[in-house]
């Protein structure tokens, strides 16, 4: 339902896949003009019913007040945009190669005088396999470029010698051959792992930071595969010791290429320092989402100011929030058959009127219903905030709890990693 309101701007959203949903839909929601353009065609449904969607965003680029695009590869395109003068929230090559190339990406660590774990990179299995031998250690195999999307395949080594490395390296020669590019060997550091995020006006960095921590794994207590994401917690700060010693020092660089956007760095920090692991150069999923339950400003007027290259204070809940992603079958491995046996379709069921704190992700609206479309499975994000921790994480089970998803499951651990792993950042002075 749109609001009518004395703001009100043409937003054209220029999506990979259609993970931007949730944040046009809320522009819209606060009475502004919005288009969605999916380029995946296997994701073209998502939105449909929620939004106006367009076959051809490049027709609408008059039309629009803001330009919005939500991943990484498009910094050719959004610096010719700049140059022709529209507003465009988005990277550019600079900050697609820190993203999508990590040995870029850890050269320009090592540029701008940041401390970086030793890594090794490799274009085939078997000389990494020989690499693992001689030099036995516990590592990451960390994919490079377009395969790293593929989050599953990030693999964090937890034996010393390294033999449980070595038998993903072989599974990987068999499955992929020479189909999966370069990847990275790096040396594991045990800590906590924690991001630290900021919107840039093209200008400077904008305060308050945010700081986010990630539960990656598809099952309670760090267990089974990788996911890129199951859920969130963050909160938002002021000032913090670890975005001084990373982020800080990118800020005339970023000023420099005219960086237009958000922009996260995700580490392993311990007693002996902090460890920077990897840039994402654009929104990151769910955390854009989670953030806005915690920006007490509405998106669009934010994203609008960004793009102008205003220098504001964002406005912000105090507290924490948190967000868990609800998702079905085959989430989080990529089985067609498996998603329209299961999942094609499915209605989201809400027990009790409520909208607040609920997320759409890969849906589509007929009728008022909202149904499961896309390809991969993921149904909602549900967010939830409070002055606590437990407050925040009572808020949002509540929600869940709410909500019927068939087939659906969720990680009942959201934010549990906060009540050690503060203790551990208070008593090496980060936080």
């Amino acid at each position: 339902m749109k609001k009518t309101s004395s703001f009100s701007k043409k937003f054209l959203f220029v999506s990979r896949w259609g993970e931007i949903l949730d944040t046009a839909y809320a522009a819209l929601s606060e009475g502004n003009d919005v288009k969605l353009y999916i380029e995946d065609k296997h994701c073209r449904e998502i939105g449909t019913g929620f939004i106006k969607k367009v076959k051809d965003w490049k027709k609408q680029i008059d039309w629009a007040d803001v330009i919005i695009f939500d991943y990484t590869g498009y910094g050719k395109v959004c610096n010719e945009l700049r140059a022709s003068g529209k507003l465009v929230i988005g990277g550019n090559e600079y900050t697609d190669s820190l993203e999508l190339d990590r040995n870029f990406g850890q050269n320009e660590l090592k540029k701008h005088k940041i401390k970086t774990l030793p890594y090794k990179e490799f274009v085939n299995f078997q000389d990494a396999i020989e690499y693992v031998q001689k030099n036995p250690d516990a590592y990451v195999i960390k994919p490079s470029g377009e395969t790293q999307e593929l989050k599953q395949l990030l693999f964090v080594g937890s034996d010393d010698e390294g033999l449980d490395v070595i038998r993903v390296l072989k599974a990987y020669d068999k499955s992929w051959g020479n189909d999966f590019g370069n990847f990275q060997l790096q040396k594991k550091v045990k800590g906590v792992e924690i991001s630290v995020a900021a919107f840039f006006n093209g200008k400077e960095f904008l305060r308050p930071l945010n700081i986010t921590f990630e539960h990656k794994k598809l099952f309670p207590k760090e267990l089974g595969v990788s996911t890129g994401e199951m859920g969130s917690s963050m909160f938002w700060v002021h000032d913090s010791p670890i975005f001084d010693a990373t982020l800080k020092k990118f800020e005339a660089t970023l000023a420099k290429t005219n960086f237009v956007g958000h922009i996260d760095i995700n580490c392993i920090v311990n007693g002996n320092g902090i460890y920077p692991l990897e840039f994402t150069s654009r929104f990151g999923y769910p955390q854009i989402f989670i953030q806005r339950a915690g920006i007490l400003e509405p998106i669009g007027q934010l994203l609008y100011k960004i793009a102008k290259g205003e220098s504001f204070k964002i406005n912000t809940k105090k507290g924490f929030q948190v967000g868990a992603f609800i998702v079905v079958p085959p989430f989080p491995y990529d089985d067609k058959k498996a998603f329209e046996l299961f999942s094609k379709d499915a209605v989201v069921v809400f027990r009790k009127d409520m909208k607040e704190g609920i997320h759409p992700m890969h849906l589509k609206k007929i009728n008022d219903e909202w149904l499961i479309t896309g390809n991969t499975g993921i149904a909602l994000l549900v967010t939830g905030t409070g002055l606590s921790m437990k407050d925040a994480q009572k808020m949002m089970y509540n929600r869940i709890s709410a909500i019927i998803v068939n087939n659906g499951y969720y990680r009942t651990d959201i934010g549990d990693r906060w009540f050690e792993d503060s203790d551990k950042l208070f008593s090496w002075g980060l936080l």
